[in-house]
């Protein structure tokens, strides 16, 4: 039985194997490429320079440089007036860059792992899995690993890098279905490669997430853990699209995953994204239920006459709201005189279709039409025109959303002084932190008139400082964060700052609802109802 300090070891490894994900790609990207050598001979080095000196593209360069800081290999000085970034060496940097080439199969890995779980692990991926766990089991050559060297990060970063990317399938796929959990099993009941699938299964047993006996398998209470948390890798995993591309973001075509329309996403499989952030939300959810619950006890002409979800994703928010409404709130006892408007709002096509099936297979009523976040006053026009709803009688509500709104240059410079430390970027350039603060709030402006009455109840996701997310190791996922949407042309901003632009836009988030995750400086995922 595991202990709660056993727990927190375990759940430590999570965050460190995520690290891994986003650090292994990025280090030896820029180790092939000899940025890490050069900054180890020039010490502090402005980016615009690594830039012209590497022919890089300025912003996603910028991206990888800021994950290195959050890993404690590099310091980031900011000049907010002059609008430069420069970097410089520590005391981390010499040993870790002096192993990033540890990394190489790893990476090399992930081109295969791109492809699960739709497909399953092919003979190639076996063969480059036999000669990681060879190097593994002599720990890499390393000879000093204890947690809190730097040798230990590194290994953990390999580490995550190939088990990430096979719990997701394995997850996915059945093998941590409650019949292999409880009971021992063999290769031959789970793959038709047994020989091939006992190379997985014998490095999982290594890093004592199975026992082996003879040739049989069974879970330890650690390998429980992750098998129950295997969710937990799913959104990086998810991603896995846009790092196997990053030699081509860094230094070649910055929109080789940018998708036309009507075309796919290119930078993240979205399936896969959905399935891992499920776990997650249902935290932030206990939070939202409050919300809905007061609002929906009050008298009924001070309630909303409905919910709009924007980006409503495959539905699962709205029939968690309408649950919450029906079940435990007094409008819930009213509905036959008292109907709820129900609507659903999504950019993607595809999210709409299976918004709809989802809807219907649930018996809930609900309008489901394309909406754009960045276009509250065409939504609102759609649904006055169309179906006779006023958006702003409705609560409006979203998770995860806002800083994956598509750029706009905002019409008004503020020259604020950002006081945020994220890296952003949009196709390729560089963005300012005070462009990315005026172009959020001209993007709240725009909804301010339509949440006046009844509040925009948000679930947002923030970056913090890099320095921060270095004393830190272990115990955030940030990085993972900071890879996945800075690499993506996603703005997330501080809690801080995020909160701060809010209020200049005239939404003021209401002290009686405001949630942040973890509730200390680590906070990387707020719960707002923000008011006019």
């Amino acid at each position: 039985m595991l202990t709660k300090n056993d727990k927190t070891t375990l759940r430590s490894k999570i965050f460190r194997h995520l690290d891994g994900i986003a650090t292994s790609t990025t280090a030896y990207a820029l180790h092939k490429k000899g940025i890490l050598n050069y900054l180890l001979d020039h010490k502090k080095v402005e980016l615009k320079e690594l830039t012209n000196q590497f022919n890089a593209n300025e912003g996603y360069l910028n991206v990888a440089l800021r994950i290195l800081c959050s890993q404690g290999w590099l310091n980031q000085h900011l000049n907010v007036k002059k609008n430069t970034i420069t970097f410089e060496i520590n005391k981390n940097s010499e040993m870790a860059f002096s192993l990033c080439h540890l990394y190489e199969d790893a990476v090399n890995l992930l081109k295969y792992a791109v492809t699960f779980p739709k497909q399953r692990i092919g003979s190639d991926s076996f063969i480059i899995l036999e000669r990681i766990f060879k190097k593994y089991e002599s720990n890499f050559g390393l000879s000093q690993i204890e947690e809190g060297t730097i040798q230990y990060q590194i290994l953990k970063h390999i580490e995550g890098t190939i088990v990430g990317p096979i719990t997701v399938l394995l997850g996915v796929n059945g093998l941590f279905h409650k019949y292999f959990m409880e009971a021992s099993f063999t290769a031959e009941e789970y793959h038709k490669d047994p020989e091939s699938f006992k190379k997985i299964l014998d490095f999982f047993s290594y890093i004592g997430w199975f026992k082996k006996k003879n040739n049989t398998y069974q879970f330890t209470d650690e390998g429980l853990f992750f098998a129950k948390r295997a969710s937990a890798y799913g959104v990086t995993v998810s991603y896995l699209p846009t790092f196997v591309q990053l030699d081509e973001l860094l230094f070649g075509d910055p929109l080789v995953l940018k998708a036309e329309a009507n075309e796919e996403e290119k930078h993240v499989d979205r399936e896969m994204n959905v399935w891992g952030s499920g776990g997650a939300h249902s935290t932030y959810f206990k939070v939202i239920d409050q919300v809905i619950i007061n609002l929906f006890n009050k008298p009924i002409d001070e309630q909303p006459k409905g919910i709009l979800d924007m980006g409503c994703g495959n539905g699962a928010f709205i029939q968690h709201i309408f649950d919450v409404i029906e079940h435990q709130t007094l409008r819930g006892k009213r509905l036959e005189e008292h109907p709820l408007l129900l609507v659903g709002a999504d950019f993607n096509q595809a999210a709409l279709k299976v918004t709809r099936a989802n809807l219907i297979k649930a018996d809930i009523w609900a309008k489901v039409i394309w909406g754009d976040i960045g276009r509250p006053d065409l939504l609102a026009k759609d649904l006055k025109e169309d179906y006779n709803i006023a958006l702003e009688d409705l609560l409006n509500v979203r998770t995860f959303l806002d800083h994956n709104r598509i750029y706009e240059v905002p019409n008004t410079i503020t020259n604020r002084e950002s006081t945020s430390t994220g890296a952003y970027v949009s196709q390729g350039k560089r963005l300012s932190n005070d462009i990315v603060e005026d172009s959020l709030l001209e993007h709240l402006k725009k909804w301010k008139p339509y949440v006046e009455k009844f509040g925009l109840l948000i679930i947002e996701l923030h970056t913090i400082k890099p320095e921060l997310t270095a004393k830190n190791i272990g115990k955030t996922a940030a990085t993972a964060y900071d890879a996945t949407h800075g690499y993506s042309d996603q703005y997330i901003l501080e809690v801080d700052v995020f909160n701060k632009v809010a209020e200049e836009a005239g939404l003021e988030p209401d002290k009686n609802y405001f949630s942040k995750f973890p509730n200390n400086d680590l906070a990387t995922v707020s719960v707002n109802l923000l008011k006019g």
